[in-house]
């Protein structure tokens, strides 16, 4: 028997490749999409997708809890997808940690809110009250923006945009003092301010009703705050993401958010 020549052994190396690569395909199709989502209303959408709209797509929902980092999961390869972020989030992310990632799907958008339980209007807040704000940058400038669009304070000229702060202030009449407070904790802050601007999930997950317990509420429409499901670069091309990205943005997936949340999660799609 004749040794097999170098163009039949790099063939079958070849050959072999291919199949290896196919067959690590057909495993990664298999299985389950992790997917990192806070509880409400991120995780119950995403298990309506799975458990009510399409049961053949097998996903692995990781509900955020604690300190949990979502983003710091996805780039170390512990997840391969979440859902509980807006895009200026996510870009202030990406230039804290170095590194960019890939929206493919725009969602809903949650509303942020103001809430009280000292008062029943937003004429009726006291003077001198304390102000909390969630204390990340982009959430504190979005607090900002709708405190001026609801005349409770002004901000200077330029000071409207997505880095806005409390040195932007240029008006406040009532001189409310402010506070920043972890987005979770909003909530439990209510007993002790006037006033608490808080994110719609968190708002819901407190029991707290958006469209009807705020003082005032976001407006959905044109809204640059709208929850993107994001994964990494790599991922993006992936058959199991471009699947529960298209659900996601399906019309079943903008009834059910519409019938469950009734005006405090709003879908993008018309």
């Amino acid at each position: 028997m004749t040794a097999p020549s170098r163009r039949t052994l790099l063939a079958g190396a070849l050959a072999g490749s291919l199949i290896l690569a196919a067959e690590g395909r057909a495993r990664a199709a298999g299985q389950a999409l992790r997917v990192v989502a806070s509880s409400v209303p991120h995780a119950e959408i995403l298990h309506f997708v799975s458990e009510t709209l399409a049961p053949d797509v097998p996903l692995q929902v990781i509900e955020i809890s604690g300190d949990l980092r979502p983003n710091a999961l996805l780039r170390d390869g512990d997840a391969d997808a979440n859902f509980f972020q807006h895009v200026p989030f996510l870009r202030a992310e990406e230039a804290a940690m170095g590194t960019r990632f890939a929206v493919v799907a725009t969602v809903h958008v949650e509303p942020l809110g103001l809430y009280s339980r000292r008062a029943r209007a937003l004429a009726d807040l006291p003077k001198g009250g304390t102000v909390a704000l969630p204390n990340n940058v982009t959430n504190a400038s979005r607090s900002l923006t709708l405190l001026q669009e609801n005349g409770l304070i002004r901000l200077r000229p330029g000071g409207a945009g997505i880095f806005a702060s409390t040195d932007d202030i240029a008006e406040n009449p009532k001189g409310f003092r402010f506070v920043e407070i972890a987005p979770p904790q909003l909530p439990r802050a209510l007993d002790d301010v006037a006033l608490a601007v808080i994110n719609g999930n968190y708002a819901l997950e407190a029991g707290l009703e958006p469209a009807r317990d705020a003082l005032a509420l976001e407006r959905a429409e044109g809204n640059p705050y709208a929850n993107v499901l994001v994964t990494t670069q790599a991922l993006a091309g992936d058959p199991r993401i471009q699947r529960l990205a298209a659900l996601l943005t399906s019309a079943e997936v903008a009834d059910f958010i519409r019938t469950r949340y009734r005006g405090s999660v709003v879908p993008v799609r018309a």
